[in-house]
């Protein structure tokens, strides 16, 4: 049984949040937590969000014990990008893309045994 939570259009770059997610990816929830709480990026936070919002799927809709989750899976792709301009030298104007995240975070039950 598997249990999931997405957060979409999350205004950080896919680069910057992948990461983040590669060192949770596999670990329990509990170890992941910890992880994310100590990390110094900007991205920490936002996934902790989405990793607490599965645990709390896992836990009410499907009755999986909080202490026995595992992240099976957990990915980033990318969102819609803003499309801003900034005036550069000459009369001129560059383009700026404010990238986004949809994030996904998959956890499911160990197998005792």
């Amino acid at each position: 049984m598997q249990a999931k939570a997405v957060a979409k259009t999350v205004r950080i770059a896919p680069r910057k949040v992948r990461l983040v997610i590669d060192t949770i990816r596999g670990k329990n929830v509990g170890e992941a937590i910890g992880i994310l709480r100590n990390t110094q990026r900007g991205a920490s936070p936002a996934i902790e969000k989405v990793l607490n919002s599965a645990i709390a799927n896992a836990e009410h809709n499907y009755e999986m014990d909080p202490d026995s989750l595992y992240i099976s899976e957990a990915f980033v792709d990318e969102g819609v990008t803003l499309k801003r301009f900034r005036p550069r030298a000459m009369g001129r104007a560059s383009q700026i893309n404010k990238r986004t995240s949809h994030i996904t975070v998959v956890v499911s039950e160990k197998k005792e045994g």
